[in-house]
């Protein structure tokens, strides 16, 4: 097989038998790509080069199923260029060599060629720097596709001498539009099979691919084989046919609608109340129906001050790390790092002290006057600050009996404010206690000056 043999002779060949739904329904246009507005809008960066003939070398960062195959396949296309895929799970250092000795070749005949390497980031620096001679003298234009961070998994010298673009995961929207279509497209997709299928089973087709354009559609082809045809020959997908489709329970959730607000709520209240099943079948239910798992690690971060506070100070460090967790090691082992971090919550003291006490001040200060900074706590660094007075009557608690002091902080009419008051739960207790043993100690020494 000639690899180097144009792209639009290799795919005017018969589809093979067989041949899975996503690959017949791949678009041949820019017009009919999905998604990725951000790259591909009529006067974006991207498509002006694409358009223009003016492409450099680039990487396509992005997770599974947003295009990033398909895209190098029609960049291919516009701009008349022999294509050649090449996987970095199959090949090494021999295979590069041969591709870039034929690449050199057909260039001195007039001929382009875009090299198209999927999943670059599995090179490993030495393999990677193999294209490096052949990028810089032209001899291809390198279309790297990566699910991982070039930052991280790129060397340098190949970052420096491409652009990195980044594809996002489809949208509902998008996909619906995908299923859609497969389903009317009588030569590459489904439309002459007579599939019956409701608009809402589309739609939760296209929730649970979570933005996997190539899962989506795979969801579909399983659930029309499933289905048996009626005595009209028309196959109908049903809930059930679907849920089998699936291989899983379908789970009712729309991350941009109430179920989505509906379910992070009950998450909420069920740490809030101390209740752990209730917190782990909740959050359960958010991950296994496609919720983004940072928004609930940003979501147990927010209740970790808001909820419990200065009652466990541990709190907070716990749901961050738990964050940090999740980012490092992704899906789906990250998951039991949220729910540490969420049955940790459930089972903390709870405060809102803290939560109550800052929304105190900002209420003064939005409706209070900003008064200035009182000038014995003012910074004075030159001469002439000093002498107009910032910094004087300053008491430096250090020098101190308690490391105490009886000089306010805040400005004169709210002198007498009280924002946090502390509970009595867990460690804001202890923090109680040190506020009474200043206010007693502080109370002494005005009674007793010395």
């Amino acid at each position: 097989m000639n690899l180097f043999s144009n792209l639009d002779s290799q795919e005017k060949q018969p589809l093979q038998k067989g041949t899975p739904l996503a690959d017949r329904m791949r678009p041949e246009r820019l017009e009919d790509y999905a998604g990725q507005k951000h790259l591909l809008g009529p006067t974006k960066p991207l498509r002006v080069a694409i358009e223009k003939d003016q492409l450099r070398s680039l990487i396509l960062w992005g997770p599974p199923g947003t295009g990033k195959t398909t895209l190098a396949r029609i960049i291919a296309r516009i701009t008349r260029a022999d294509f050649v895929p090449f996987s970095a799970v199959l090949a090494g250092i021999k295979e590069i060599k041969t591709v870039m000795a034929e690449a050199e070749r057909t260039r001195h005949y007039g001929r382009r060629t875009i090299l198209f390497v999927d999943e670059i980031h599995r090179f490993n620096k030495a393999q990677q720097d193999a294209f490096l001679p052949h990028v810089e003298n032209g001899n291809i234009t390198l279309i790297g596709a990566t699910t991982e961070n070039p930052s991280f998994e790129l060397n340098a010298a190949l970052l420096s001498r491409s652009k990195v673009y980044v594809l996002h995961p489809l949208s509902v929207e998008d996909m619906v539009g995908l299923l859609n279509r497969a389903l009317a497209d009588e030569v590459k997709g489904l439309g002459s099979e007579a599939i019956r299928i409701d608009p809402s089973l589309i739609e939760q087709m296209a929730l649970f691919a979570n933005g996997d354009a190539r899962t989506a559609y795979n969801t579909l082809e399983i659930a029309a084989q499933l289905a048996p045809r009626d005595e009209q020959g028309t196959k109908t997908v049903t809930p059930a046919i679907l849920e089998d489709a699936f291989q899983k329970r379908m789970l009712l959730y729309d991350k941009a609608g109430e179920e989505h607000y509906n379910l992070i709520s009950a998450l909420h209240k069920s740490m809030r109340n101390s209740d752990p099943d209730a917190t782990l079948y909740w959050l359960g239910r958010m991950i296994e129906c496609g919720e983004d798992p940072l928004y609930i690690a940003r979501r147990i971060v927010r209740f970790a001050s808001e909820d419990v506070g200065m009652a466990d100070p541990m709190a907070l460090p716990v749901a961050v790390s738990a964050m940090q967790a999740f980012d490092f090691i992704g899906l789906p082992e990250g998951n039991l790092a949220l729910a540490q971090a969420a049955v940790y919550m459930a089972t903390a003291p709870k405060s809102n002290a803290l939560y109550r006490a800052y929304g105190s001040v900002v209420e003064d200060v939005k409706n209070t006057l900003a008064e200035p900074v009182p000038m014995h706590l003012r910074n004075a660094p030159t001469r002439l600050m000093k002498e107009l007075g910032y910094g004087k009557g300053y008491q430096y608690a250090h020098d101190f009996q308690d490391k105490l002091t009886d000089m306010s902080c805040l400005p004169e009419s709210l002198e007498k404010r009280v924002y946090f008051t502390p509970s009595d739960e867990g460690f804001e207790k202890t923090v109680g206690e040190r506020l009474e043993h200043r206010r007693q100690k502080i109370r002494q020494r005005k009674n007793n000056p010395k």
